[in-house]
């Protein structure tokens, strides 16, 4: 039998203006703009709480909301009032009070200068305070599972929830899932990976540690600090080469990613790395976290024996969702390519600034390609549109991108740019009456500017 025929009366009909399914750094920016500007709009969170990586991932610092030279901020808007208002509540650094070669920034300069430090609890709370203030709602444990289409548009979004299936009739949705599930249900063309080989960036799975000596540990780092600069070299390099040679390592890294949060002493660790992961596929999934969680054991027993200050290390979390840097990219109005990228090519429909370096981890395990940018590069709004769905909007990691592109506009600062442009987008194009690609883009940009948001022309 090549299938199950299943027929099912929904009862549950939810119906909204505006539906961004993922509450991520993109879904929660894309819910905060679209409420704001007058839509009736519904996020769907498929975890507990808002954040995604930042959150249940435990992903931090926000890597850098400045040019590449760091000289200026150029993602701000939604991202620098969650960053000023989590600082407020003692949950982070703001960025400008933050330089590279520090223990904030793992001591790397590139691309590291003026990073974000946060405690990933509080964050959560003060995604939720902005979101339910600018009159959105969210309804958490709820996973978008497929959809039904009209006549080139979403009519409803089928939903999975406590008390069983859901549908969602919405005006327009924006998909803010990072995986493009949503696109995907709804018919629109995605590659998986670099188009060629379909090989994906590897996963990690990020844990925070405490309890450690912190004058002790670094010191190792500032007696090194002059060979850290430009990922030249990596922190405790020689303990790893050290630790693999008695066969205390077999993760297919050579450093140890230590980011220290606002709270001396403890560090979020990004250092497993789980290679030949389809973050599409369940079975994938759960492979990945099952690996990656003895990862963390084997790095916490490596910091215990080789590291100065860490032998009474403590393990204080583990993220409960899985680090996937890369999945589908959506096939949209326009790719955004790497050469788009380091040329910093102009676009009349630019929608935000970005400056992080391309960072290519090796599909295969281990190795970094790092490509520092031309001080910042546009994001062009065609990238969200995805070709054959008219009510459709996609901001995050999944738009149509290259795989080399996406490895820069993956990070949190700049998908919450995007959602931010798609939340603004979304409310303009039903309060103009228009599908998302007409939406006047001039327009737009000119709403994202008195909003907060940064384009540089």
């Amino acid at each position: 039998m090549s299938g199950l025929y299943y027929l099912k009366t929904i009862h549950e009909i939810i119906e909204t203006d505006v539906l961004v399914v993922g509450g991520g750094p993109a879904g929660f920016a894309a819910g905060v703009a679209a409420a704001r500007n007058g839509a009736k709009t519904l996020v769907l969170e498929r975890s507990g709480m808002l954040g995604g990586m930042a959150t249940a991932g435990l992903v931090g610092p926000f890597m850098t909301c400045y040019d590449n030279d760091g000289e200026e901020q150029i993602v701000k808007g939604i991202f620098d009032e969650l960053c000023r208002r989590t600082e407020a509540r003692g949950g982070a650094i703001h960025p400008s009070r933050v330089e590279g070669l520090t223990s904030y920034s793992s001591y790397y300069w590139a691309s590291h200068r003026h990073v974000t430090p946060y405690q990933s609890e509080i964050l959560a709370v003060v995604m939720d305070e902005m979101l339910l203030e600018s009159g959105a709602q969210v309804l958490f444990n709820v996973q978008a599972v497929d959809c039904i289409v009209h006549n080139g548009k979403v009519e409803y979004v089928i939903a999975a929830m406590k008390e069983g299936l859901a549908a969602i009739k919405c005006r327009l949705v924006i998909d803010c899932t990072g995986d493009a599930d949503v696109a995907h249900f709804a018919g629109v063309p995605t590659w998986l990976g670099d188009k060629k080989t379909h090989r994906m960036q590897p996963a990690t799975l990020f844990f925070e540690v405490g309890n450690i000596d912190r004058e002790s540990f670094l010191a190792e780092l500032e007696a090194n600090k002059d060979q850290l600069d430009n990922h030249t070299a990596n922190c405790f390099a020689a303990q790893v080469a050290e630790a693999k040679r008695n066969g205390d390592w077999t993760i297919d890294r050579n450093e140890l990613g230590n980011y220290e949060q606002n709270i001396p002493g403890r560090w979020k660790i990004n250092t497993t790395r789980i290679p030949h992961v389809d973050g599409t596929r369940t079975a994938d999934i759960t492979r990945a976290l099952i690996e990656g969680r003895r990862q963390v054991q084997e790095i916490i027993a490596f910091m215990r024996k080789y590291l100065p200050g860490c032998q009474d290390v403590q393990l204080l979390q583990v993220a409960t969702a899985l680090g996937v840097r890369e999945t589908r990219h959506i096939v949209g109005k326009y790719e955004l390519t790497a050469e788009d990228i380091l040329s910093r090519k102009h676009f009349d429909d630019a929608i935000c600034s970005f400056g992080y370096a391309i960072d290519i981890h090796n599909s295969t395990g281990g190795g970094v390609t790092f490509t520092c940018v031309n001080k910042y590069y546009n994001i062009p709004y065609r990238c969200m549109v995805p070709v054959n769905c008219d009510n459709m909007l996609v901001a995050g990691r999944c738009i149509c991108g290259s795989s080399e592109a996406a490895a820069s506009f993956r990070v949190m600062p700049a998908c919450m740019a995007m959602g931010q442009a798609a939340g603004t987008a979304a409310a303009l194009a039903l309060s103009d009456d228009v599908r998302p690609e007409d939406v006047d883009i001039q327009k737009l940009r000119r709403i994202l500017i008195e909003q907060g948001a940064v384009i540089k022309d």
